[in-house]
């Protein structure tokens, strides 16, 4: 069987989402870290894997994806064989694409983007993406007051997408306090076996 790697960053949310997964998974992956503050994610070598030059990538012996959507519903399909996290129904499948299209959209423009400024000094408005954090974080502590998953009655791929940003919030100057449902949700997904941390900004940048 081949080694799964995948190509992240350790500050990356969009890694982290793939780390987890692979983790609540229980599949064992090699972890190759990209050195963006060098550019390496745009150097010939990394362009060949992903011609966007972004991390993450996956590599599965022949089979190299990019998108950290894509690399989940990928993983879900290809190693969980009961189809819990990315169900096969319509519903549930359209639920589940529902929500990465969150994590894609008002999550990246809000707490994500927030984030971006705060620890690597992104050229973006901080107003408008705490603004928009604060919409998305309104709209699903409304949803989470009704159910404890985002897109099913158990844990699915659509919360591993929407995790890491939102949980790394505070870091964008994005202050969670008002969103109990959202903070009672974040720890659901910190009590799944298998769940790993991303790792903190202080540590990130004091390494």
């Amino acid at each position: 069987m081949s080694t799964i790697k995948l190509y992240r960053h350790p500050l990356s949310g969009h890694s982290h989402r793939v780390e987890l997964l692979l983790s609540l998974l229980n599949i064992e992956a090699e972890i190759i870290d990209v050195d963006l503050l060098n550019a390496e994610h745009k150097t010939p070598e990394f362009l060949e894997k992903n011609p966007l030059g972004q991390v993450p990538v996956l590599e599965d012996g022949d089979v190299t994806i990019y998108d950290s959507n894509a690399i989940l519903i990928y993983l879900a399909t290809q190693y969980d064989q009961d189809k819990k996290w990315l169900p096969s129904d319509p519903v549930g499948a359209a639920l589940v694409a529902q929500y990465l299209s969150v994590a894609a959209g008002p999550v990246a423009f809000g707490p994500a983007a927030a984030r971006l400024i705060t620890v690597f000094g992104a050229p973006l408005d901080a107003q408008f993406a705490i603004a928009t954090a604060k919409n998305i974080l309104t709209a699903l502590n409304n949803h989470l007051a009704k159910t404890k998953w985002l897109a099913a009655g158990h844990p699915t791929i659509a919360d591993v997408a929407n995790y890491a940003y939102i949980a790394h919030a505070p870091e964008g100057n994005v202050d969670l306090s008002d969103f109990p449902h959202v903070k009672a949700w974040l720890q659901r997904v910190e009590s799944l076996t298998g769940f790993v941390p991303m790792q903190s900004t202080a540590v990130g940048l004091a390494a």
